[in-house]
């Protein structure tokens, strides 16, 4: 398909002539790749005028491969699967990342603290497809992160939407790097004001 266009983590960027742009992220999860930790993977979506299409999320040491179409659900290994919802704000285990931006990183350990007193734990998985996979399949009831690009949210984002999550950016705008909020309708809205 020479006339898609492709956007993608390791710099390879083309423009669309077809109407469809894959977006790509060949190793999320790169620091746990390069010390030997599970859950880095391989994040490939298409997107058209609309948005997602098709998204696929494969992470080869967890023998895990998250899959969705547009309008027809999400899969984990061939199976349907649901986020939770509902889920009280103080059962509620949530996964996040940490910018690698340092500055980020002081408003990011003040949202932790703000938040542990409230949930039952937080999770770091350290590769945002798969954190926004997790919550699709019900693993964790929440995930948010900053600093998130399109190329980490793309395929994971359509899988957790398409199993009944809310994603949203501050305030309940479109997710961007200020704020990427992933939870079940009814945690996203206990969550939001508080991030």
């Amino acid at each position: 398909r020479p006339d898609d266009g492709i956007v993608a983590e390791e710099g390879s960027a083309r423009e669309s002539k077809s109407g469809i742009t894959w977006v790509i992220d060949p190793i999320d999860g790169t620091v746990n790749y390069l010390y030997g930790l599970p859950g880095w993977n391989i994040s490939i979506a298409a997107k058209d005028k609309d948005g997602v299409v098709v998204g696929v999320v494969y992470a080869p040491t967890l023998n895990g491969l998250w899959s969705a179409i547009r309008s027809q659900g999400a899969t984990y290994n061939g199976k349907k699967i649901k986020c939770n919802d509902p889920v009280p704000l103080d059962r509620a285990l949530i996964a996040t990342g940490f910018a690698y931006d340092l500055t980020l990183r002081i408003g990011q350990g003040q949202a932790m603290a703000n938040l542990l007193p409230k949930i039952r734990d937080l999770r770091r998985n350290g590769a945002a497809a798969v954190d926004l996979c997790y919550v699709a399949m019900g693993a964790v009831d929440a995930y948010f992160e900053a600093s998130l690009k399109e190329w980490d949210l793309a395929a994971g984002g359509l899988i957790a939407t398409e199993a009944g999550a809310k994603i949203s950016g501050k305030g309940g705008g479109t997710p961007d790097g200020e704020l990427v909020l992933c939870a079940g309708p009814t945690l996203h809205a206990a969550l939001l004001p508080l991030l």
